[in-house]
């Protein structure tokens, strides 16, 4: 472990965690993670232009990053995460600028509409008009890569499920620390409740509450898990051993498994929930985008780019 990862952790369980365990409402959520967003991600250094997809309530802003000369055709449609309450795809952009980098293939991220402007399943609804928008455009499902973290995780394998019934499943996809069990029956939430330097074990129930506002959590739209997955395509899952969504990523896997996909768990040591977020501010994270990026570019057939930092 990394001094930095040492110190990382020190800073989320002595002002992060706590604020999470504070927090009341999705508006107070909001100005803390951009607060977060401001002092500890990194900015982008990758070309990002802004546009916008027809979705089924309004456009949908789409931030798309590009490194200047692509290695393949193609696309990676990354999610954000945030628990459906935050995030954009302008706090992301740095781990997103270097994954585009790193894979030599442009990176796609929506801002799906999040609770405290559309209950559930809004935000599925928009990651589907953004996949059918990059399709119609010309970009063969076979030759886009799906992606995503945390609740993005989670929504990028309601997608999956979505488009392995449809028959056009993407070229594979990854996903980082995915929340895949809006029930909350996982062992390790409980096991890992002290462990986990940022996600408060005792606040995941309210969370659900305000991002279902009383729909199933058993869902398939929410809740992966209990989807279905016919013939998936490879997957790439990356988690560490002591966070509460542990067993989200671990039993999901298994199900893909049990589908007949190919299923590559990456867990690590002592690293918080989405720690790649953190690039350029702790080692592990750029090590974890390295091996990401290897996996997009082996599935859309693009050499991988050096790391040029």
């Amino acid at each position: 472990m990394s001094w930095q990862l040492v110190l990382l952790n020190a800073i989320l369980r002595a002002s992060a965690k706590p604020l999470l365990r504070r927090t009341r409402s999705p508006e107070q959520a909001e100005r803390d993670f951009a607060l977060a967003a401001r002092l500890f991600f990194r900015r982008s250094d990758t070309t990002a232009v802004m546009g916008k997809i027809p979705g089924p309530a309004r456009p949908i802003d789409v931030a798309r990053f590009a490194w200047t000369e692509p290695r393949a055709d193609g696309a990676v449609l990354h999610l954000h995460g945030g628990g459906y309450i935050v995030g954009s795809a302008k706090a992301y952009e740095g781990m997103l600028g270097r994954l585009s980098t790193l894979a030599g293939i442009p990176v796609v991220a929506p801002d799906y509409r999040l609770v405290a402007e559309a209950p559930f399943p809004a935000a599925f609804e928009d990651v589907v008009a953004v996949w059918d928008a990059l399709v119609a455009e010309g970009c063969p499902p076979g030759r886009i890569v799906l992606g995503g973290d945390s609740a993005g995780g989670g929504l990028a394998l309601a997608l999956l499920s979505e488009l392995c019934r449809r028959g056009t499943p993407p070229a594979g996809i990854y996903a980082f620390s995915p929340w895949t069990d809006l029930t909350g029956s996982g062992d390790s939430i409980d096991a890992n409740a002290a462990r986990d330097v940022i996600l408060p074990a005792s606040r995941l129930g309210d969370l659900v509450e305000m991002v279902l506002a009383g729909a199933d959590p058993r869902d398939p739209r929410a809740s992966p898990l209990f989807a279905d997955f016919p013939d998936p395509p490879p997957v790439y899952l990356q988690a560490s051993r002591c966070e509460i969504l542990l067993d989200d990523t671990l039993r999901i896997a298994e199900r893909l498994r049990s589908a007949g996909g190919g299923v590559e768990v990456d867990l690590w040591d002592d690293t918080p929930h989405v720690w790649q977020i953190f690039d350029g501010r702790v080692p592990e994270s750029r090590d974890a985008l390295v091996r990401t990026g290897a996996f997009v570019a082996r599935r859309l057939k693009a050499p991988p780019l050096p790391d040029e930092n």
